[in-house]
């Protein structure tokens, strides 16, 4: 028989408050003072005579769980851009990107001269440290040696926001070799690569790949620096689909599934934040949404059925929820957020404030949650719980009725107020009667290139389908024009700018300081996703989960000459590399071992029938070369 002894805590362990870590908190910082030091308290034979016993306390929740995904970990370290000596004595660090961790310093400091450490992601035009995005966050730490030397020294419990550091107290000339910024996130893999010819679209990558990776903190939160950073549903609804081809982030999606169900009450109403650090019961569906979403998402790309299982019953009460407490004459008329961060008309407002800009909240929570019921036909299947099916239909058959007799102008084929969300979310549900497609679409493209001068027309609700929608309906130069534009209000305009992360707000230069955090990944709605599956062609098809079969049907806009991606999928490495110069055309094509794939080759591109031995089959149907192949690599050239 193994022995075993089990180590418990009980009323015998002590503890101290007089430690050297004096303070710590996520929001303020650290403060560690040297004096209080207690060399070998953690050796066995330290007189605690002085410590105090613990208290019991009770178990703070109905159960405890393990947690199901990996902890926070220094994953990369980089060194400042510049340190600078300031006219006032203090010393300003520029790490020359927006990172999320901690600050590891090594310094000459002097007995009892407190070095002290501030944080902020923008500086003033005197270089003094912006802070007021960061609302009550101190976002500062503290080091008080105990005598003249030099030290080196790091925060143990918390971690910042920031690319700028502001540091007093300090002798002699720091130097950039005696900085490190230890970058911390969830520990996972990067996944997917991604780079074209044009400047723009590969700096909003990166811009991306820093603030998914920054708010990947145990749960997807909102932002890294102010007195916030919560998982907000809405930031993540589509979101965390274009996120997944970036990281290895389906174990930390799983967790903040469970999350989320802990936060649902017994009517199965939803917090809008999760895990339930502030309380929102909002009754909506927008935001909620990302738990069916999120769900999906774990199944489709990763052939994870076990969150749609688990949760299923979990999802089906917020579904009878919403039926019973949120619709009205056969639609859902509760919306708490709107079309969040519509670009407003006026640079310093944060909300517009025209009405023809916003869209009617009973539009988007009524055609979210028509595609959310859809969704539940499939999750009931996958579940083994087909007898919910029949009702699911019903009430969505019942909502496409009221919706379009509510909404619907078919003299206009315009939704409501005819703004490119309300439209184009009619679409992308399938909401919009037949043969009124191309009508709603026109409009969609007539509101995008006049009123909006070819430029983000929607809100973080409407984002979600944007870049997709337009390129789907063959309107990808308009996304193209969307995507490359540096004029206000635009991804690139952040970067003209200086972001080095996605803003929260398209004008977070000029709004209220209250809600302008440098580092957000709301407004990102699906354009990593058309990254991947409409820029490169690397696409999960409608019926398989896993990437076992691929559709990879990229587009080709006008302007750009080459696209480099790759993705590491459950099923093995897919890659996509096309290069159009010069009147010549390749594309090179890796399909992962034991998965197939459809391939599309514009005629235009490719003119004659391309000649491979290993092709299941090769047909002409419209425009395109239709290829069906299995796993291998191939290589696609021909003269335009």
């Amino acid at each position: 028989m193994v022995a075993r002894k089990i180590i418990a805590s009980d009323e015998t362990w002590k503890v101290t408050s007089k430690g050297s870590i004096v303070a710590n908190n996520e929001f303020d910082g650290e403060e560690y003072d040297m004096k209080k030091e207690l060399p070998g308290w953690n050796l066995s034979g330290y007189d605690d005579s002085t410590w105090k016993n613990v208290d019991i306390m009770s178990v703070p929740c109905k159960r405890l769980l393990a947690q199901p995904s990996p902890s926070v970990a220094i994953m990369e370290r980089i060194h400042p851009s510049s340190v600078t000596r300031l006219a006032s004595g203090k010393v300003l660090i520029d790490m020359g990107q927006n990172m999320v961790g901690r600050l590891k310093a090594s310094f000459k400091g002097k007995a009892g001269q407190k070095v002290v450490m501030r944080f902020a992601e923008i500086i003033n035009p005197d270089s003094t440290l912006y802070v007021a995005n960061l609302r009550s966050a101190k976002a500062t730490d503290i080091f008080t040696p105990s005598v003249d030397s030099y030290f080196s020294w790091a925060p143990v419990f918390v971690y910042h926001g920031f690319r700028y550091v502001e540091i007093d107290g300090v002798e002699g000339d720091p130097d950039i070799k005696d900085f490190v910024g230890e970058v911390m996130y969830d520990r996972m893999q990067q996944t997917g690569h991604f780079e074209t010819s044009d400047f723009i679209i590969n700096q909003i990558f990166k811009n991306a790949y820093w603030g998914i990776r920054g708010n990947y903190h145990n749960m997807p939160t909102d932002c890294p620096q102010r007195d916030e950073r919560h998982g907000w549903l809405g930031n993540r609804a589509t979101g965390c689909w274009g996120e997944s081809f970036v990281f290895d982030n389906a174990l930390l999606y799983r967790k903040w599934l469970q999350d989320i169900e802990e936060s649902q009450r017994e009517d199965g109403v939803i917090s809008a934040v999760s895990p339930r650090f502030w309380t929102i019961y909002a009754g909506d569906v927008t935001w909620p949404s990302v738990y069916i979403l999120a769900a999906e998402m774990l199944y489709r790309h990763y052939g994870d059925a076990t969150a749609i299982v688990k949760h299923y019953d979990s999802m089906k009460r917020w579904v009878e929820y919403i039926y019973k407490n949120s619709m009205k004459d056969g639609l859902v008329v509760r919306d708490e957020w709107g079309d969040w961060c519509m670009p407003p008309e006026a640079p310093e407002l944060i909300h517009s404030q025209d009405p023809m800009r916003k869209t009617d909240g009973a539009i988007l929570d009524s055609t979210t949650f028509y595609g959310l019921l859809y969704k539940m036909i499939d999750f009931a299947r996958i579940s083994g719980h087909s007898e919910d099916i029949d009702n699911y239909k019903t009430h969505a058959e019942a909502l496409k009725k009221a919706y379009n007799k509510r909404f619907f102008n078919y003299e206009t084929a315009q939704y409501g107020n005819n703004s490119v969300t309300g439209n184009l979310l009619s679409l992308r549900y399938g909401l919009v009667s037949d043969g009124y497609e191309k009508r709603v679409f026109n409009n969609v493209v007539e509101k995008t290139e006049k009123d909006c001068k070819g430029h983000v027309s929607t809100g973080v609700v409407g984002i979600q389908h944007l870049m997709r929608g337009l390129t789907e309906h063959g309107r990808e130069d308009l996304a193209y024009k969307i995507v490359t534009n540096t004029d206000y209000p635009s991804w690139g305009y952040m970067i003209e700018k200086g972001a080095t992360t996605i803003w929260e707000l398209w004008n977070g230069d000029t709004a209220a300081p209250d809600m302008n955090s440098a580092n957000h990944v709301m407004l990102l709605g699906d354009l990593l996703i058309w990254y991947y599956e409409n820029l490169a062609g690397i696409k999960n098809s409608k019926e398989s989960v896993g990437f076992r079969h691929i559709e990879m049907k990229p587009c080709f806009p006008d302007g750009l000459d080459y696209v480099n991606a790759s993705y590491q999928s459950v099923s093995g490495k897919i890659v996509s590399n096309w290069t159009r110069t010069e009147g010549r055309f390749s594309w090179n094509v890796t399909i992962p071992a034991n998965c197939s794939a459809t391939l599309y080759i514009p005629l235009s591109l490719h003119p004659e029938k391309p000649e491979m031995a290993k092709a299941h089959s090769i047909q002409c149907e419209g425009d395109n070369w239709i290829i069906e192949l299995g796993s291998g690599n191939y290589c696609f050239k021909s003269d335009m």
